[in-house]
């Protein structure tokens, strides 16, 4: 096994092993989200007041789009079990209705292989290839499903 090769309970991972999920935001992800959290900011749910932000029209929260991250770190990598510990995001630019998001999770390092406890780069970017966010995530593995590479 390399120094970068190294398991976390029973399973292998390594720096660099990536995961993604994608996804195309609607008008009803948006208004579920703002029901659950209560977050009924007009830039989100209001048209009308939407056209007086930035943006110029209706974005999706903010907190949306990171949630895909946690659907790529909870079901594929490192997977189920997986417990999150930090999260660092730098939004870049908006997504808006209709965008399609892919959410990619990549090993950056292996902070402490007793543990599971594992540094992984996060990114998504918008159906242009265009990053919508940038940042890190410390996870501790719990003996997720991620597949062995040999």
């Amino acid at each position: 096994m390399c120094d970068s090769d190294k398991r976390v309970g029973n399973i292998r991972y390594r720096v660099g092993d990536t995961a993604e999920f994608s996804k195309t935001i609607s008008e009803s992800d948006v208004y579920l989200f703002a029901g659950i959290t209560g977050d009924m900011n007009p830039v989100h749910i209001n048209e009308l007041e939407a056209v007086h932000s930035f943006a110029k029209k209706r974005i999706v929260h903010g907190a949306l789009v990171s949630g895909m991250i946690s659907t790529v770190i909870g079901m594929k990598l490192p997977g189920p079990g997986t417990i999150y510990m930090e999260q660092d995001s730098k939004f870049v630019r908006p997504v808006f209705l209709g965008d399609t998001i892919k959410a990619t999770v990549e090993v950056q390092e292996i902070l402490n292989e007793r543990k599971g406890v594992l540094k992984l780069g996060t990114v998504v970017f918008n159906q242009n290839d265009e990053i919508v966010l940038n940042g890190f995530a410390i996870v501790k593995a719990l003996g997720g499903t991620h597949n062995e590479k040999n």
